[in-house]
Parts: structure tokens; C-alpha cells; sequence
């Protein structure tokens, strides 16, 4: 336990705890106090630690994720749950707004080609929000840019099938699939950040 602490990162208390809940299989018992620990295991706590530290997700949503990746399901519908735990729960906004968006993304999804998805779909439901906010907010600007928007998410979705094509197991399509998501999601966001703050400093000056 406290070499796989050590080579984790993840302190013994901690490991302990994840044990307990399941989020963590058991080691081969060597002894009635005594188990020997895998390769595998210390992946699972660095992923674990990849989702909560840096993808900000709750234990009980890494459940739900560590569940999808250790079932029978294919890649894509696990990669699903993924993206349903990262969305969380979409905030409310007024009727007419949230009925204003809806009509705007079933426009968009049918110009691109793209599925339709119910409104509780997360990744639409928090989109709908997203828009209704920006309408209700007087910025009509923003959601006029949605189709360039939409092509340019695309192309980093594109990428991120690109990383986790070539892989030869379910099991590493599934957690490259998993890194790609939560983590893509922090470094395009930083590498927006920092490319607004140049354009910014190029455009309106101070």
C-alpha cells in the first residue's frame, strides 16, 4: 500500500478510501494484511487524480466514468457517459429563451449534418443555456458567430479522434478517448485564453 502510494502520488488514506468505494479493484491478497498492487492499479489512481484534480469531476461522477470504462460497452457509448458526467446538470434559463435556442441549434445540427439530440442530451441542454443566456444578455453577436463556432469544434473533435484512432484495445481507445475529453477540455480552454489575451492586446490596444 505505501509503494502504491508512493509511485501514485496518491496518499495511503486516500487509496484506502477509493478500495472502500469500489473505485479502485482489489489487489491480490499476499497476506490476511498484505496485497500486491499492479501496474494497472497505480494507472487507475493517476487517472482518478487526472479526473477530479485537473477535470474537476466529483467522485461520485468518476464512478459513473470508472463504471462505463470497466463494462461491456463499445468505446463511443462509454465515451457518452463521459461527456454526460463532464456536462453536468444545465442551469435554468427562461422559457422563451430556452425555446429561442432550442430552434437555433436544431437549425444548426441540420445544416451541418450533424444528429439530432434530445433536449435532455447534457451537451444540448447546457448549450441551450449557454445561448438563452448570451440572447437574454443583449449579446445577439455571439450566437450569430454559432455556425463558425461550430465548424471550428469540428476540427478539434477531428483531433481528438485522431488520438485515439490508431489504438489496438478497446480498453486504450476508452482511456485515451477519457483524457482527450476531460483534459482537451482544460488545454483548448487555456490555449484560448492565452490566444484571446494576444488578439485582445492586438486589437484594442493596453
Amino acid at each position: 500500500m505505501a509503494e502504491l502510494s508512493a509511485e501514485s502520488g496518491v496518499p495511503v488514506a486516500t487509496v484506502k478510501f477509493y478500495l472502500r468505494e469500489g473505485l479502485l479493484p482489489p489487489g491480490e491478497r499476499t497476506s490476511p494484511n498484505q496485497a500486491r498492487y499492479s501496474v494497472a492499479h497505480v494507472q487507475r489512481l493517476r487517472l482518478i487524480k487526472a479526473l477530479t484534480d485537473v477535470g474537476g469531476l466529483p467522485l461520485a461522477s468518476v464512478g459513473v466514468v470508472l463504471s462505463a470504462i470497466d463494462g461491456d460497452e463499445t468505446p463511443h457509448r462509454t465515451m457518452g457517459v463521459v461527456q454526460q458526467e463532464l456536462a453536468g446538470p444545465a442551469p435554468k434559463v427562461s422559457d422563451a429563451a430556452a425555446e429561442w435556442a432550442t430552434e437555433r441549434l436544431a437549425d444548426l445540427t441540420r445544416s451541418h449534418g450533424w444528429k439530432a439530440h434530445a433536449p435532455e442530451h447534457a451537451a444540448m441542454a447546457n448549450l441551450v443555456a449557454a445561448l438563452a443566456t448570451a440572447k437574454e444578455l443583449g449579446h445577439d453577436k455571439l450566437t450569430e458567430r454559432l455556425g463558425e463556432y461550430a465548424r471550428l469544434a469540428m476540427r478539434v473533435a477531428e483531433l481528438d479522434v485522431e488520438v485515439v484512432a490508431g489504438l489496438s484495445s478497446a480498453d486504450k481507445i476508452i482511456e485515451a478517448g477519457l483524457i482527450a475529453t476531460v483534459l482537451g477540455d482544460r488545454i483548448f480552454a487555456g490555449l484560448r485564453h492565452l490566444a484571446q489575451e494576444q488578439v485582445s492586446r492586438d486589437v484594442l490596444g493596453g
